[in-house]
């Protein structure tokens, strides 16, 4: 009868020994050799009249290891769910023990793994975390911007015939060329729409009175100041690190000129934009379009918020890890062996994606966070209705369930669907348990505080 013994050799590491007797594994592999011999197509013999001999001779070998082998797996999975051993990764083997296998000697095995076992630790207080709920301020100048951006956005294009203010938009080409204004073969050509305004200031009076079908010889380093000239040099596929790109010369062909009216803030404009309100006044429309503002700030202070736990969760739950096994784990998991030096280097990351599985993992199970097929599906509808720009009403049409059954069937896609799902349901459990203090911020001083600590 087959038993299986557990060893101690390191921190969260044990040496599991499964001894085999012949009994375990002589059967099974004697019924095999038989079923062999009745399926057995080989020349000069009768199909099912092989002779066992022959048939043992030919495929004994491997018959024989894939049956003690696979006696060894069935009694170690077997020992791991009866004694409900929490393990990372599949069981190593130790050493090289199929050399010991011998047709010819039948005898009782002793085959060696080793396993790096799951930690039991507590997670943090997180009732007692120091976590900031940011409310960034909404300006004034902020407001004004977006009702601007809102103006322009639905305003009406007329034709100039001239450029005369810094709100005109100029339809161009440039055209890459010599400090001389000679054109470069195969030099950049690229065309683009800019206000008057994007141009530096002391270049706009060369744009005065010029009308469509003219042109103008520029550089870039005089025509623009820094920040324009940075879009516009990567627009014309350049890169903007490049300091040579500045220095280059091209030929600004004029096509149209136009003048942007913005729609008035009218009763009318109102309607168009929220038509399942009754905004009469600008006052009204100021106000739903600061509500808006802060709604947009307000998910993103939120997203900080799960930032904050995130840290919280990963920097402050004690966990020790199996380090001298997941570090032989890794080194098997490729086709060709990592080697001392790459595990080293791949390691520290390697640990703190695990430290953060750990937990989420310990998080799932404790309160029972699951992830409903309906769920998927939604996910799926939502996210092909965002990519297509649509609205709920398509929700229920043939050809999207058609889809969403579909995207059920690719593994792929489901698994990272369920990934999505059950993380912001993780974040959402834990945005319930802390307790975070309010903490008024400007819109700059957020932004360069959520580049610093963004997180995929």
């Amino acid at each position: 009868m087959a038993t299986v013994t557990k060893e101690n050799i390191g921190l969260l590491h044990e040496k599991l020994s499964v001894k085999l007797e012949k009994t375990d594994y002589l059967p099974a592999f004697e019924k095999a050799l038989k079923e062999y011999s009745k399926k057995a197509n080989i020349p000069g013999f009768r199909k099912g009249m092989v002779p066992t001999g022959l048939i043992k001779k030919m495929y004994g070998p491997s018959v024989y290891t894939d049956e003690v082998l696979r006696s060894v797996d069935r009694e170690l999975v077997k020992y791991l769910e009866t004694d409900k051993l929490e393990i990372f990764a599949q069981p190593l083997p130790l050493e090289s023990d199929i050399r010991q296998l011998d047709l010819n000697n039948p005898s009782d095995y002793i085959f060696h793994f080793e396993v790096g076992m799951k930690p039991d630790f507590k997670l943090p207080d997180l009732p007692k975390a120091k976590i900031t709920r940011y409310k960034v301020s909404i300006t004034d100048e902020m407001l004004n911007n977006e009702v601007t951006r809102l103006q322009n956005r639905y305003g009406n294009m007329k034709d100039e015939e001239t450029v005369a203010q810094d709100e005109n938009v100029l339809n161009v080409t440039f055209i890459e060329t010599d400090e001389k204004g000679n054109e470069i073969e195969n030099g950049i050509k690229k065309e683009n729409s800019l206000l008057v305004k994007y141009f530096s200031e002391n270049f706009r009076k060369e744009l005065t009175g010029k009308k469509a079908g003219d042109f103008i010889v520029l550089q870039l380093k005089n025509a623009f100041e820094e920040k324009e000239r940075d879009w516009i040099i990567e627009d014309l596929g350049l890169k903007k690190d490049d300091t040579a790109a500045a220095d280059k010369y091209f030929k600004l062909d004029i096509t149209k000129i136009g003048l942007l009216e913005k729609r008035e803030l009218n009763e009318e404009f109102f309607k168009q934009l929220y038509p399942a309100l009754d905004l009469k006044t600008e006052e009204d429309f100021r106000n739903k379009i600061r509500e808006e503002i802060q709604l947009q700030w307000d998910g993103q202070a939120r997203n900080q918020i799960h930032d904050q736990v995130y840290h919280e969760l990963l920097d402050h739950t004690e966990i020790s890890l199996p380090e001298t096994f997941l570090k032989k784990w890794i080194k098997t998991q490729n086709e060709k062996t990592k080697s001392d030096e790459e595990v080293e280097s791949e390691f520290p990351v390697f640990l703190r994606q695990l430290k953060w599985t750990v937990i989420t993992d310990k998080i799932v199970k404790e309160n029972d966070i699951r992830v409903l097929p309906e769920e998927l599906r939604n996910f799926t509808r939502q996210q092909l209705l965002g990519y297509m720009g649509m609205n709920v009403s398509y929700e229920q049409q043939d050809w999207m369930n058609d889809y969403v059954e579909k995207m059920m069937k690719d593994r792929k896609y489901v698994e990272d669907a369920y990934n999505r799902i059950q993380t912001q349901k993780i974040f959402e459990w834990a945005e319930q348990q802390v307790q975070p203090e309010e903490k008024e911020i400007s819109a700059e001083e957020f932004t360069k505080m959520a580049e610093a600590h963004h997180h995929h």
